[in-house]
């Protein structure tokens, strides 16, 4: 598997290195690209835990590596981080009729899509959680000690990549996830071409739904910005709150007052998070 990598670009980075690669994804049926920062543990070979970033609509790779300045940290505490895009793309991969930015290249949502043309590439959950670990564990210096987190659309993939898969993360954490895509514009849009018309089946996506039969209980870590122009419409995280307090689930919600939808957000409150993650993943 190893040999199905290719490298796009490598840069060096506090002492360690940021590369990008492009591969055949089996999962998604097309050319998919990911980003990676290996710590300077990880040079002679040694493996290194690993933080998947997932992030949100109409990001690819570049946006964490480039704006979140995770790096430095994630090089002192010796953790890679992985980042896919966002969704599958490319000629052959259907987008929004429309050219809307909210739905298809760019916005896979993370979750499994049952309905047709979709279905045939929007696997983007089977493929983070599944096929993109495999591959960097075979071709690169990193364990099977993985942590999520992401922001926004990757805030609620972050959540239900743990949610669904006990056992498979040692942490969790979000930046202003969607936590109840149910109910909310952004959810509905994405949901009902994806998955079609039952809202049953959508249940099986959103992270409120499955807090209340969660078998594993880890806790989670959410940053709200309290001047994000979606916080009402879209992200909602009282709901997150609720639920969790409900099913007894131990969450810290963070309520930022003034900090937006930006990364500049992301980049004021990132060591927390992957302090948090370090602490679970070497500790």
């Amino acid at each position: 598997m190893a040999d199905t990598l290719t490298p796009v670009a490598e840069n060096k980075c506090f002492g360690g290195w940021h590369k990008r690669f492009r591969h055949a994804s089996a999962v998604l049926d097309c050319t998919m690209t990911f980003a990676v920062f290996l710590p300077p543990q990880a040079e002679g070979g040694a493996r290194v835990p690993v933080l998947y970033w997932l992030s949100g609509l109409t990001c690819t790779d570049e946006n964490f590596m480039q704006k979140a300045g995770a790096m430095r940290l994630a090089a002192e505490l010796g953790i890679a981080l992985v980042a896919p895009d966002t969704s599958p793309r490319g000629d052959g991969v259907p987008g929004d009729p429309d050219g809307a930015w909210d739905f298809g290249h760019g916005a896979g949502f993370y979750l499994n899509a049952t309905e047709a043309p979709y279905d045939r590439h929007y696997r983007m959950h089977d493929y983070v959680v599944h096929e993109l670990p495999a591959l960097v564990e075979e071709a690169l210096p990193v364990s099977d000690r993985r942590s999520v987190s992401g922001h926004s659309m990757g805030g609620h993939g972050a959540l239900v990549c743990a949610l669904r898969n006990p056992g498979r993360y040692r942490s969790v954490s979000a930046f202003a996830p969607i936590v109840n895509p149910t109910q909310v514009p952004w959810g509905e849009k994405a949901f009902s071409r994806y998955l079609g018309p039952d809202r049953d089946r959508w249940r099986e996506w959103d992270a409120c739904a499955l807090l209340a039969e969660a078998p594993e209980r880890l806790p989670l870590l959410v940053d709200q910005g309290g001047g994000d122009s979606f916080l009402n419409t879209q992200l909602q995280p009282e709901a997150l709150r609720d639920a969790a307090a409900a099913a007894g689930h131990p969450l810290e919600l963070r309520q930022q007052p003034g900090y937006d939808h930006s990364y500049y957000f992301i980049a004021t409150f990132i060591d927390d998070h992957l302090r948090h993650h370090a602490a679970a993943l070497t500790g």
